[in-house]
């Protein structure tokens, strides 16, 4: 069952398919240092601003980060956990289900931290599972695509535009295979739940000859260039560092709604060291840690106490209940479902081919 889930993992948004480690020594120079350990499936280079300022804060200890698959992050701590072995102090990961799991199975223990009675209820699993990250599903357009009208701002406008345009656009419209994408599954998942005429705007994109992608940056690497003219569903982290590199880039967060999933964090049972991963957990969830994220790492922070256009709380006051974040709850679970996952692929794959 273990195994099978790994296997059918809603899978990674990194490409990359090994574990890779990188240690940071402890910032005082000595060689007696603690040494904390992460499993995370966030880029290293990404997660380096983090791990800086914490080791600032916290000179006496050593860092080590295993960037791996999403997957694999949850694999790894099960099967060390099984064994009898250590395992994690910190587990940082994008597949909400999997961290829910792991948690709701006993292989994540409490963390009564400072910020927890703060921390916003739909982010907060029991002081166990914590939502550290606000990132929107967004729709991508290549700006000079649409000198002479708007973008789709709603799935009823991008199915009208694709009826339209269907023809003209054909092959240069992206999203993501949701069976190989983890959050391109959770985002299809939450469409079907939201919008009940989801299924006409897969078989437009179908007619259009969409094109399917297991990574953010193939997407909008061609709407950049103008190979591609519209992105559905784009991570919006992804999307707004592109954005902020490529003056061609476009987002529009949907006004009928705009999913919204978090990257967890959790402190496994076994880990080796739990008060390192909760100081870990805690500096995350601070105000320095949570601005890090927002101003840094460009993904939009959390955290009530955090200010600025990128954040959660900013957002929710702009947007309001148009914003529908993913809970932090074992409601989750049921896309780890492999009936129900099987049957929504199918009916995907059904849609897209039928056109």
């Amino acid at each position: 069952m273990r195994l099978s889930l790994a296997l059918a993992l809603l899978a990674s948004l990194c490409p990359t398919a090994f574990a890779a480690e990188t240690f940071y020594p402890a910032a005082d120079g000595k060689g007696n240092a603690s040494v904390l350990t992460v499993y995370s499936s966030l880029d290293e280079p990404l997660a380096r601003p983090m791990i800086k300022a914490f080791q600032a804060a916290n000179p006496d200890i050593a860092v080590r980060y295993d960037e791996m698959l999403t997957g694999e992050v949850y694999d790894r701590i099960v099967r060390e956990t099984d064994a009898g072995q250590k395992t994690a102090d910190f587990a940082f990961s994008s597949a909400m289900d999997l961290q829910v799991k792991l948690s709701n199975d006993g292989y994540a223990q409490r963390s009564d931290l400072p910020m927890s009675a703060v921390w916003p209820q739909w982010a907060n699993w029991r002081n166990t599972a914590y939502a550290l990250t606000f990132e929107p599903a967004v729709f991508v357009y290549h700006k000079p695509s649409f000198a002479h009208e708007k973008p789709p701002a709603s799935r009823a406008e991008f199915l009208d535009y694709l009826q339209r345009h269907g023809n003209d656009v054909y092959g240069r419209i992206g999203t993501y295979d949701i069976e190989r994408s983890g959050v391109g599954f959770l985002f299809m998942a939450r469409d079907q739940e939201q919008f009940g005429d989801i299924w006409t705007v897969i078989g437009a994109m179908g007619a259009a000859g969409v094109k399917l992608y297991s990574t953010s940056s193939a997407i909008l690497e061609r709407i950049a260039d103008g190979r591609f003219v519209l992105g559905y569903n784009i991570l919006g982290s992804y999307a707004a560092d592109w954005a902020a590199k490529h003056r061609d880039v476009g987002i529009v967060l949907p006004k009928d709604y705009t999913v919204v999933m978090s990257r967890i964090g959790l402190v496994p049972q076994a880990a080796a060291s739990p008060e390192l991963g909760r100081r870990y957990l805690s500096f995350f969830m601070s105000k320095e840690g949570q601005t890090i994220m927002a101003r840094k790492l460009q993904i939009a922070a959390v955290s009530p106490e955090v200010a600025g256009d990128n954040t959660a709380s900013h957002m929710q006051a702009m947007l309001g209940t148009q914003l529908k974040p993913v809970p932090v709850s074992p409601g989750l679970m049921v896309y780890l479902d492999q009936v129900k996952r099987a049957r929504l692929i199918t009916r995907w794959n059904e849609v897209l081919r039928a056109q």
